[in-house]
């Protein structure tokens, strides 16, 4: 037990011991940024840390910005355990921001694109085109962009338009009369979705290997084409970010799937919350458009380029060029699947781990494909959250279901940014007699969880895979995560019987080795950090190590400080959000908090506690967060074979934790230093991980 009793609500008391997380999140994406900048990052990859910056300051913006502003409107004072108030929080947010958004287009401006025009990739501006590449986007834009434009001239008759989210706009500022005699004096001009943001020239005309205009360059050029007669005096870009949580109230509705389906196109049209405009709007057309979308001159963001870099994310991958991305590697297999067909005989022989992507994804999809096709196999159940608009796995759970399995999914609807995915998933397998459900009203369902029953010498047998990330075929690629087969009859009545939790009605079942949120995980968690505390009050050792991607319930914030209080050792591995603040004397002096930032998205979550010597290690869907503890469903499952929880702790542990290249360490301010190797030979976590677990390495 803690000491002194009260000693575990006092870290909950002082708001200095805690991070915001709204500037925790911003922190995150400086350190993405920073690998942009990293001139060691390939070229291409580099392009691409940009846009993954952009791409998560939009969530940002539609999400934690607009709670902000939400909390601001309701007269919050204080919304997290560090006690700033909201209108605090907003002005530091905007504040940098703003400088992030600077930064990122200045690094575009001056390093990136630069280098990459002297690699023969080239974005042109409109003063450099030759007569024949101008020739050419004229008749581009007069024959694939021009039939799809509607402007609007704003008048009594034309009021100023609804704006889609995140959509790219033109202000158009005219002189001249029209047909009819109006002089409104702007132009609106929205650019429709299904045209590309950068558009390729034809090799015959291009300067270089690869030549580029942005369409913003496209329509700045050519719009005047629109408005015959009169005078175009200038054209500015401009984006609207609006808030895009969904509100669908699960305890009202009598069908979640119709009413999600409903309340989807609303997402395009919520409140505004960011204007983005280039850096040469003048400051009547950016007051003019702050007043339209509401918002003042903390929301707006002036920038040089194009106002959405995320759309430059097709560019590294539409170029052949190897030696400007990272090697090129194959996924290894472990030993047991590295030759034998039938996957189930594999994992009646023990258990296997697999560590994405430094090992392939396969295997999960080659059990599926065998449960579906083996007459052995009379039912399929698998959790659904994230699995994209294509997926390999469901088009095989579909045909299992025609050909007459029982398959069951559960299927989260309000996986946020992919509901309308799921909800065609959902029809889909509807259609061919798969049982569908959504869950629990209240909680998403976030456990990753596959479960195949399969009847061998007269007696059913459970096949389970247990995983910390989602069955999605693209972010198996892209995401480091753990998956877990497993044969082990009380692992797999315990699967089963939160399939039956999820999918029925009745309490909830008491679990041999699997904690469960919202029952027992937070609990669990508690007492494992709490238990270490008492080793070494005792004079034992107590160490903990734990990786997550996000680190921020209160109560389990207090536990590691009075852990560390009690002289448990502990290591946090946070890719993203840490509130808790290391080398606080007398509170946090034992504690060290890194973040691990890379090729791959450190997306695992792994927790291990010495426990008097038995060294329990478990892998988990979950956070250390609150909505993950009490809003979710989600599953943590121990490593028991010996072997394998060997292998978490030197492959999914130790590297991160002497990683001297991709580590970045956080002070008992809450700043982050990336640690640099001095005398010590550099090590990247990730790289040594694919020299260990990948097949072959190429360029």
């Amino acid at each position: 037990m803690p000491r002194g009793g009260q000693a575990m609500n006092k870290p909950r008391d002082i708001p200095e011991l805690y991070v915001n997380r709204e500037l925790g999140q911003l922190a995150f994406n400086q350190r993405v940024l920073a690998q942009a900048e990293n001139r060691a990052t390939p070229l291409l990859e580099r392009l691409r840390f940009l846009c993954i910056v952009s791409s998560n300051l939009d969530e940002f913006f539609e999400i934690r910005v607009a709670g902000l502003k939400a909390e601001i409107e309701a007269g919050s004072l204080a919304i997290g355990p560090d006690r700033m108030p909201a209108t605090q929080v907003f002005a530091q947010v905007a504040k940098e921001a703003h400088a992030l958004v600077a930064t990122q287009y200045q690094l575009l401006n001056q390093d990136i694109l630069p280098g990459l025009a002297s690699e023969g990739i080239r974005f042109l501006r409109r003063g450099d085109l030759t007569p024949a590449q101008a020739d050419w986007v004229k008749a581009y834009f007069m024959r694939e962009v021009m039939p799809v434009l509607t402007p609007i001239g704003l008048d009594p008759s034309h009021p100023f338009p609804r704006v889609l989210n995140k959509s790219l706009n033109f202000a158009v500022e005219l002189e001249g009369k029209d047909a009819f005699g109006r002089n409104s004096g702007i132009a609106i001009v929205q650019a429709p979705r299904v045209l590309p943001r950068v558009v390729r020239l034809p090799r015959e005309i291009a300067g270089a290997e690869y030549d580029f205009v942005f369409l913003s360059s496209v329509l700045h050029e050519h719009v005047g084409e629109l408005f015959a007669g009169m005078k175009m005096v200038d054209c500015y870009q401009f984006r609207v970010t609006r808030n895009s949580e969904l509100f669908v109230d699960e305890e009202e509705v009598k069908d979640l799937r119709t009413a999600l389906r409903g309340e989807l196109p609303h997402r395009q049209f919520g409140d505004e919350v960011r204007l983005e405009i280039a850096e040469n709007c003048t400051p009547q057309i950016a007051d003019f458009l702050l007043a339209q979308f509401n918002l003042t001159e903390d929301d707006l963001y002036r920038v040089d380029g194009p106002v959405n870099l995320v759309r430059l994310m097709s560019v590294p991958d539409g170029v052949s060029r190897p030696d400007l991305k990272y090697p090129v590697f194959r996924p290894g297999l472990p030993a047991q699947l590295d030759g034998p067909e039938d996957v189930f005989a594999a994992i009646r022989e023990s258990d296997i781990l697999l560590y994405h992507p430094f090992q392939s994804f396969q295997p999960v999809i080659a059990l599926l494909e065998q449960a579906a096709r083996d007459p052995a196999v009379v039912a399929i159940k698998m959790t659904v959250y994230r699995t994209g608009a294509e997926s390999e796995l469901m088009d095989i759970l579909i045909g299992a279901a025609r050909s007459g399995k029982e398959v069951t999914v559960v299927l989260e609807l309000l996986a946020r940014f992919d509901e309308e995915a799921n909800i065609n998933w959902a029809q889909r397998l509807e259609e061919v007699g798969a049982h569908v459900v959504y869950g629990v009203v209240g909680h998403k369902t976030h456990a990753k969880m596959l479960l195949v029953v399969r009847r061998e010498d007269e007696r059913l047998r459970r096949y389970v895979h247990l995983s910390t990330g989602n069955y999605h075929p693209r972010t198996t690629k892209l995401y480091t995560d753990f998956g877990l087969f497993t044969a082990n009859e009380e692992m797999g009545t315990d699967v089963s019987d939160v399939f039956v939790q999820l999918t029925g009605l009745g309490r909830a079942s008491r679990l041999k080795h699997l904690w469960q949120s919202p029952f027992t995980l937070h609990k669990q968690i508690l007492r494992a950090i709490q238990n270490e505390a008492h080793h070494a009050q005792n004079g034992k050792k107590g160490r903990i190590i734990a990786k997550m991607n996000a680190l921020l319930e209160p109560a389990t914030i207090a536990a590691l400080y009075e852990a560390s209080a009690a002289g448990v050792e502990i290591d946090l591995i946070v890719r993203g959000v840490c509130a808790l603040k290391p080398g606080i004397p007398g509170t946090s002096e034992n504690i060290r908090v890194r973040s691990i930032v890379g090729r791959f998205l450190e997306h695992s979550r792994l927790f291990y506690f010495h426990n008097d010597g038995a060294e329990d290690v478990y892998l988990s869907s979950a956070d250390w967060m609150d909505r993950n503890f009490f809003r979710r469903v989600e599953i943590c499952f121990p490593v028991l074979d010996a072997k394998l929880k060997r292998r978490v702790v030197n492959e999914g542990l130790k590297p991160y934790l002497e990683d001297n290249c991709q580590a970045w360490e956080m002070d008992a301010e809450g700043r982050y230093a990336l640690r640099q190797p001095r005398r010590s030979k550099a090590l990247s976590a990730q790289e040594m991980l694919l020299e260990q677990l990948a097949r072959t390495q190429a360029s």
